[in-house]
């Protein structure tokens, strides 16, 4: 759940969410978050410490003591000091990361704490697709893609980001967990078997020069 004013920076990161397989919800006031929270308790919440109704710290305290203790929270917020970190986390939250900030960090931040509480998706739906990550296994039609390790992870990235251009640089640093240094041979090979085996799946691995990959429907 996204306790969020800024209304850009919300359905951003419930677009992006929900293409990595997870089911969101969101409030852009702490009285919206009550509401929604004492409805269905979410596995976890990704708070603005600055609400226009309250401050975010005095509402995780109200969880904390309110029944929902065991729910993780995530701070999300431009106040970046050493002492507002601090503030924050002694008052009860689990993790803390400022703005501005790279989505695959707070995903990844996010999947730490779900997995906490045994809340990661095991498996990921795109279509005809289905990634299962704890497997590392991508699926089409009940049939295995028997994908390499690196292959799995370049589709799972393509995935998460649907529609939007990813540099080969990015995309080496994240798989590969090293900089590229101006050698691709490895992620465009990588990339080439990858674009086989999903053939018919419809989708498709494109790229733009100057602009990098995208994963596209057909």
């Amino acid at each position: 759940m996204f306790v969020e004013d800024n209304e850009k920076i919300m359905h951003a990161n419930i677009r992006k969410f929900m293409r990595a397989g997870y089911e969101t919800a969101a409030a852009p006031t702490l009285a919206a978050a009550r509401l929604s929270i004492s409805e269905r308790t979410p596995d976890a919440v990704v708070l603005d410490i600055m609400m226009p109704d309250g401050s975010g710290l005095k509402f995780m305290q109200e969880l904390r003591e309110g029944g929902y203790s065991d729910v993780p929270v995530l701070l999300l917020t431009g106040l970046g000091a050493k002492e507002d970190v601090v503030r924050g986390l002694a008052a009860g939250g689990d993790d803390y990361l400022t703005k501005p900030y790279d989505f695959e960090e707070l995903l990844a931040r996010v999947e730490a704490l779900l997995r906490r509480t045994g809340k990661v998706p095991e498996i990921v739906t795109k279509g005809r697709l289905s990634l299962n990550l704890a497997a590392s296994a991508a699926i089409l039609d009940q049939t295995d893609l028997l994908l390499a390790q690196k292959e799995f992870a370049l589709l799972f990235i393509f995935v998460q980001n649907e529609d939007r251009h990813i540099s080969a640089e990015y995309l080496y640093e994240k798989v590969w967990r090293a900089p590229m240094a101006g050698d691709n041979h490895a992620l465009k090979s990588a990339i080439s078997r990858l674009r086989e085996k999903i053939k018919g799946s419809g989708w498709k691995i494109e790229w733009s020069r100057g602009e990098g990959y995208s994963f596209v429907s057909e």
